[in-house]
């Protein structure tokens, strides 16, 4: 299975990106829920996000957030019922540049970022990328791994991210990769990036990309994910297959890639091995590898594990109520 001298295992990777503690059917109230206060918005029972406890002492709150320490709570109360989708929205947006006028928290540093939906709200509400992490809520993104069949079998289009990036920086990733944007849909946000990041067309992307599912974790922002540590994110990265002709070039397209690799299945198994990927691209590739019957039950005995905890169960809505 690859370079038998390498240090991580395809459950190395996962639990990499997949690093929450599960809950234990023993311990319902396991010591990793104690200090984590649930982040409510409006009279919505279900919790949107899990914030730390030390980041609800860092964060300058505003007069419309309302803190409760002891059943640990953080409730967003719209100042308009009639139109608490404006409410929300701009409660947070106030919250943020407070955030960044004090300079609070170095995961924002210091500077505005695309908005990103809270995807169960019961009314469209959005928080903006940076400051997403802060609150714990689920994030949205998209992955599309581009790959072409040739005589000496499939190879796959690897970039290494630029060495200036503020998270990841300098590592191997997927071939297009984007968080998706509020009002935005995961296969716009692959349209949007595979030209900017790969220089690939619009058009042969609308035409030839398939649709392959979604992978769900929570993870804890690492040294190498920028700003602070220990920073709940729950995620949910939707993953599309692009096959192309050889004739195809990943070319990169902005100043986020600092080149491509065009790589065969054991070179990408081995960089995996040696944990040179971005921690969920290579969740991605793991998948990749698994619906493309390079990574089986037969060759890999954690299987069962890997194919669960990559498609986690998460702790909070990603859907608004039926009402």
């Amino acid at each position: 299975m690859g370079d038998q001298t390498a240090s991580k295992s395809y459950l190395d990777l996962i639990n990499d990106c997949d690093n929450f503690p599960w809950d234990d059917p023993f311990k319902p109230l396991g010591n990793h829920w104690s200090s984590i206060y649930q982040f409510h918005l409006g009279a919505d029972l279900r919790p949107h996000g899990l914030v730390l406890e030390s980041t609800v002492k860092k964060m300058p709150w505003t007069q419309d957030f309302k803190i409760d320490h002891e059943s640990k709570k953080v409730h967003l109360t719209p100042l308009n019922e009639d139109d608490a989708s404006i409410s929300y929205t701009t409660a947070l947006s106030k919250l943020i540049q407070r955030a960044i006028d004090e300079d609070t928290f170095a995961v924002i540093h210091g500077q505005h970022s695309e908005p990103y939906a809270i995807m169960g709200a019961n009314f469209p509400a959005s928080v903006e990328r940076y400051a997403s992490h802060l609150l714990g809520i689920v994030s949205r993104g998209a992955h599309l791994t581009v790959y072409t069949n040739t005589r000496e079998g499939m190879k796959i289009w690897v970039p290494r991210r630029s060495p200036k990036l503020f998270t990841y920086p300098n590592c191997l990733d997927t071939t297009v990769a984007g968080g998706v944007a509020a009002g935005e849909g995961p296969f716009e946000c692959i349209i949007r990036e595979a030209e900017e990041e790969a220089s690939l067309s619009e058009g042969q992307v609308r035409k030839d990309t398939v649709a392959t599912g979604c992978i769900s974790y929570i993870g804890l922002n690492d040294s190498r994910g920028g700003g602070e540590m220990g920073l709940i994110c729950p995620t949910i990265i939707y993953v599309y297959d692009l096959e192309v002709g050889e004739d195809i070039i990943c070319r990169q397209n902005d100043d986020e890639v600092k080149e491509f690799y065009l790589m065969n299945v054991n070179e990408v198994k081995d960089a995996l091995f040696r944990g040179e990927f971005k921690t969920n691209s290579a969740v991605i590739m793991i998948d990749f590898l698994i619906r493309h019957g390079v990574i089986t039950s037969e060759n890999e005995k954690h299987y069962a594990e890997i194919m669960a905890r990559m498609h986690r169960k998460l702790p909070l809505p990603t859907a608004p109520e039926d009402i």
